[in-house]
């Protein structure tokens, strides 16, 4: 089996993106070195996902139409009312959501890092039998409303 095993990004300052990744996305810091320029930070699953690497002040992401990173998603839980705190956790720590999805398979809210990266916070719709039915390829992207979190999936 082949997975995905980390990520590493360069950031300005790593206080407010340490922040980020543990209040609103729910990582836990591993541990740091380098003198607290690098921070791992897991989810669980293995030792680290994510590796923030502090270089101070440089020019951020690209954005629109180009080539390279779009975003990243974390599966964050299992119903809706976990993408509503979510959603609250983000706007607490003055970071921006710039979107909302229902592709389906999963709903999803995207918002930015404090450094700009895109970041999807993502469920998954347990009832989609993804290994077995490729029509969630084709599914339309569709506005999610998140006003009533105790819709089950």
């Amino acid at each position: 089996m082949v997975e995905l095993g980390h990520y590493v990004l360069y950031v300005r300052s790593m206080p407010p993106m340490v922040e980020f990744y543990t209040r609103v996305v729910g990582l836990e810091v591993v541990g740091t070195t380098f003198g607290g320029r690098a921070t791992a930070l897991s989810g669980g699953r293995t030792h680290h996902e994510l590796l923030l690497l502090e270089v101070g002040d440089a020019p951020g992401p690209l954005a629109g139409h180009r080539i390279g990173l779009y975003h990243t998603g974390w599966c964050i839980g299992s119903d809706d009312a976990e993408l509503v705190a979510a959603k609250a956790r983000c706007m607490a720590v003055g970071a921006k959501v710039v979107g909302q999805s229902d592709h389906g398979i999963s709903h999803s809210v995207y918002m930015l890092d404090p450094d700009g990266n895109e970041v999807e916070v993502y469920v998954d719709v347990p009832s989609f039998d993804w290994k077995n039915d490729p029509s969630w390829l084709a599914h339309p992207v569709r506005p999610l409303a998140l006003d009533d979190a105790s819709t089950k999936l």
